[in-house]
């Protein structure tokens, strides 16, 4: 009688994801990543030649990273040792890098060690690969979905080449979808029709993500029975319950969170209300913080529009209000209101060139003394004992002059900071500013 404890059985290919079972074998079966694979890339000449020591890719979840380190492996014949970072430690690379040792001289067989989620090591367990790097005992694949100038030493990426992928469009995963329904290794007992307008649904909603997009359609077919003809057939209806809500890629402390708010600002800075009510509503859908959204967009009122509309900086504070009184969901609408206010304002980033420009001639030295008609009392009467003129320590009121103006110097030298623009209401300030900066020329 088998020992029910100890008898292994075989695993059933079809307990395996429809993704891990039509994984490319080979370069020409991966879908995609012609940026890098293409006739006459890089990589693709490192892996035919056979000429690659170390390489990080990176890229968003379902971009064939784990694929490509295999077929990686496959072209180059050498031997696949995977390790998982979210559960490896040192002392498992180390037995990895036994093992290729052994390998090496019993055999004569290189090993390709293949990290996933390498960003989920420490710095110091990173730092347990580099000497095995540099004596060539392994060759290293890694694999992550951070951003690798962040999230990995420099020490490793110096000695490593990356190669980022990108999001299968949707082309690339109807293609994908065609090529499934067809492969022997997808549903051997089964004839699968699908509908374009089907294969459409699942390559839009899967959102660039090739394992979304086949587990959707494995749970569509899963989930269906065959029609007179022995059919199963799968149409829009079918895809929509299959694969309901698109993934929405987004890292609240990650590339997503600052790329998103990038786009957010330069929308509004480049005067697109279209596209900032699209990335606003990216992030709020997405779990962003709403008071970092504020916050970002009453900095953008000073920073980009400025004195050309003072009162976008007034509609910013105010949304920021409105959002702390009134809360999700409402709370969009005057996050909303501010973004298309911002978009439309005439921009000027006058005031804020000038105080960069003021602040660095103060960091690098240049800082300048106080003139002595605008010190203290007390300043002033050390600097009269020191022989300083009546005139020179003569402060004039404003007020008491026509306009509320008088020339007089209020910087030891003349320099210009804020130079204003012809935009909206700044037009204004800058005549005002050329008329009163002429005054005072012609007054010395």
């Amino acid at each position: 009688m088998p020992d029910l404890w100890t008898t292994e059985v075989s695993p059933n290919p079809a307990d395996t994801p429809l993704a891990a079972r039509l994984r490319p074998r080979s370069l020409a079966e991966v879908v995609g990543q012609s940026h890098i694979l293409a006739e006459g890339k890089l990589l693709r000449r490192a892996i035919l030649a056979d000429q690659f020591s170390a390489l990080i890719l990176h890229g968003p979840p379902g971009t064939g990273k784990t694929t490509l380190a295999r077929v990686i492996a496959a072209e180059t014949t050498a031997r696949f040792e995977t390790l998982n970072a979210t559960d490896a430690n040192t002392a498992a690379v180390r037995e990895k890098v036994e093992q290729a040792r052994s390998w090496s001289k019993l055999r004569g067989e290189r090993t390709i060690l293949f990290v996933d989620e390498l960003h989920r090591f420490s710095k110091n367990q990173q730092d347990v690969l580099l000497p095995h790097l540099e004596e060539g005992a392994i060759r290293f694949i890694g694999a992550t979905t951070e951003n690798p100038y962040y999230a990995l030493n420099n020490a490793l990426l110096s000695r490593s080449q990356l190669f980022q992928l990108e999001s299968l469009t949707e082309p690339e995963l109807c293609s994908l979808l065609e090529s499934a329904i067809s492969d022997e290794r997808a549903f051997p007992e089964n004839t699968i029709s699908l509908t374009d307008e089907a294969a459409c649904h699942f390559a839009q909603k899967a959102d660039g993500d090739a394992r979304k997009c086949l587990s959707a359609l494995e749970l569509a077919v899963l989930t269906s029975t065959e029609n007179m003809e022995g059919v199963i057939e799968i149409d829009l209806s079918v895809a929509e319950e299959s694969i309901q809500q698109k993934a929405i890629r987004y890292d609240a402390k990650g590339d997503e969170h600052y790329d998103t708010a990038s786009a957010l600002i330069k929308s509004i800075r480049g005067s697109d209300p279209d596209a900032a009510l699209y990335w606003l509503a990216k992030m709020l859908h997405s779990g962003e913080d709403p008071r970092f959204i504020a916050r970002r967009l009453v900095i953008s009122a000073s920073e980009d529009i400025g004195l050309a509309d003072s009162g976008a900086l007034r509609v910013a504070l105010d949304a920021q209000r409105a959002f702390d009184f009134i809360g999700m969901p409402e709370g969009r609408i005057p996050l909303a209101h501010a973004a298309v206010y911002l978009a439309t304002a005439p921009k000027s980033n006058a005031a804020y060139a000038g105080i960069n420009a003021a602040l660095s001639d103060v960091k690098s030295g240049k800082t300048l003394p106080v003139p002595v008609h605008l010190r203290t009392k007390t300043r002033k009467k050390l600097a009269k004992q020191a022989g300083k003129s009546d005139q020179e320590l003569s402060y004039q009121y404003a007020h008491d002059y026509e306009g509320s103006y008088v020339p007089q110097a209020y910087l030891p030298e003349g320099r210009n900071y804020y130079t204003p623009t012809e935009n909206g209401l700044e037009k204004r300030i800058k005549d005002r500013l050329d008329h009163l900066r002429e005054k005072f020329l012609k007054s010395q």
